[in-house]
């Protein structure tokens, strides 16, 4: 697939240089030509120089060929504007806009605008770490019935296998993040100290989930 990158700070040239190692074409725009610096010497992909969300701009980046097109520079109204223009002028339907208000955001999405709240993200994400009990839900089926959630896990659970927690807790486990990575557990995996557990569970039996997994395991299960 073609993917054309409004935006080449820190989080442009990333993703630029992650869809490049993936086996994608890239163009990455920017006003500033300086800016692409950050994509290093290896990246083949194209370097346009301009605005977004101008048109002749966006068909020098070969928007016209392109499946998906990010607006992740460092406005909200640019971002907003040219992930519209890749919608309704040229149809790419993969759009997502990066928004730092996170108020916008909301606005946007209702729009049809996938949008993606910078600051909202990192301040779940560090409340998360700060204020860890309960479920923190990552994503709902359309329904509602069904959710992804990462749960906190009381210490008494270390040292247990996976199967077990899923057995007591009547939840499915999905990945665990260890020591930043990802992992898919096996029904031997066992539990180890700082592990972020993320577990698929009905929306109505969070409560329960949530207790089981602050009570710690039953007597005897391991």
């Amino acid at each position: 697939m073609h993917i054309v990158i409004m935006g080449c700070g820190r989080v442009g040239a990333a993703l630029a240089q992650t869809l490049e190692k993936q086996g994608h074409t890239v163009a990455v725009i920017d006003r500033d030509p300086t800016a692409f610096r950050r994509l290093g010497s290896g990246f083949g992909g194209r370097r346009v120089t301009g605005v977004g969300f101008d048109q002749d701009t966006l068909r020098e980046a070969g928007i016209e060929e392109a499946g998906a097109f990010a607006a992740v520079s460092s406005g909200d109204n640019s971002n907003i504007i040219a992930a519209r223009v890749a919608r309704e002028m040229f149809a790419i339907e993969n759009v997502a806009a990066r928004i730092y208000d996170p108020r916008r955001a909301e606005v946007y999405q209702r729009l049809g605008i996938p949008t993606v709240a910078t600051v909202r993200w990192t301040a779940d994400q560090m409340l998360r770490r700060l204020l860890p009990s309960g479920a923190e839900p990552l994503w709902r089926d359309p329904s509602g019935g069904v959710q992804l959630a990462e749960v906190h896990t009381t210490s008494s659970w270390i040292g247990h296998k996976i199967s077990t927690l899923q057995e007591q807790t009547g939840v499915r486990v999905a990945f665990l993040t260890r020591l930043g990575e990802a992992i898919l557990p096996t029904s031997q995996t066992v539990l180890q100290e700082s592990d972020l557990v993320h577990v698929m569970m009905r929306t109505d039996e969070i409560a329960k989930v949530e207790a089981a997994f602050a009570e710690g395991p039953e007597e005897g299960g391991h």
